[in-house]
C-alpha cells in the first residue's frame, strides 16, 4: 500500500513523503490516526494544495510540545509496589502505570506516548521516555519502591552516585549549599 505521511513518522519518513508499507499497517494504524492518505493522484494534488495547513498545524503542535516538555524535564515519579525478597516485582510497571502517575503530577499523557524500553520488573530507578510529538521526547526518572521512606533513600542514594561522578567545582557547589543548609 502507497501513503502520503501527513506528520512524521518514526521509523517510517518525514510529512509529504510517499511511503510503501504493509496493508495492514496503513489501514489499521497510519489511516485511522490521520498520520497518512492514500498516495491516489487526487490525494496528491489535495496533499500540496493543503501542504502549508499540515506544515503550520505540526509546527504549531511542537511547539505545544515543547512548552510541556520545558515544564515535564526533572519530573520524577513514585510507584510503590509489592516485591520478593530479592526485588523482583510481582508483576511489573506498565506503559499504563506511568501514564497514569504522571497524570496524577499534572501532565496528560496517553500509555501511547510511553516509551519503556525494557520492562520495568524490578525495585530501582529507571529512565522512561515520553514522546510528546513526533519530534519531541522528554526522559522521566521512575523509582519504584516499597514505600516511600524506601523511594527516598533510592533517590538519595543515586543522587549520592551522580555526586562522586561530577566534576570537583560542581562538588564544591554541593559542598557550599549543605554548609549552608547546616547554618
Amino acid at each position: 500500500m502507497e501513503l502520503i505521511l501527513l506528520e512524521r513518522v518514526r521509523g517510517l519518513g518525514l510529512m509529504g513523503d510517499t511511503v510503501k508499507v504493509k496493508d495492514g499497517y496503513g489501514r489499521n494504524y497510519l489511516l485511522p490516526r490521520g498520520l497518512a492518505l492514500r498516495a491516489t493522484a487526487t490525494n496528491l494534488k489535495t496533499f500540496e494544495n493543503k501542504k502549508k495547513e499540515f506544515e503550520a498545524k505540526n509546527l504549531q503542535l511542537k511547539a505545544e510540545a515543547e512548552a510541556v516538555a520545558k515544564k515535564m524535564v526533572g519530573t520524577s515519579l513514585v510507584l510503590i509496589r509489592h516485591a520478593g525478597d530479592t526485588g523482583q516485582l510481582y508483576g511489573s510497571v506498565t506503559a499504563k502505570d506511568i501514564a497514569s502517575a504522571m497524570d496524577e503530577k499534572g501532565f496528560k499523557v496517553s500509555r501511547t506516548q510511553v516509551h519503556i524500553p525494557q520492562p520495568i520488573k524490578e525495585l530501582g530507578i529507571s529512565k522512561v521516555q515520553i514522546h510528546l510529538h513526533a519530534e519531541v521526547e522528554v526522559d522521566v526518572t521512575v523509582n519504584v519502591a516499597l514505600s516511600e521512606e524506601e523511594a527516598q533513600m533510592q533517590f538519595a542514594k543515586a543522587t549520592k552516585g551522580e555526586e562522586k561522578a561530577a566534576p570537583k567545582a560542581k562538588k564544591a557547589e554541593v559542598e557550599a549549599t549543605a554548609e549552608e543548609i547546616e547554618a
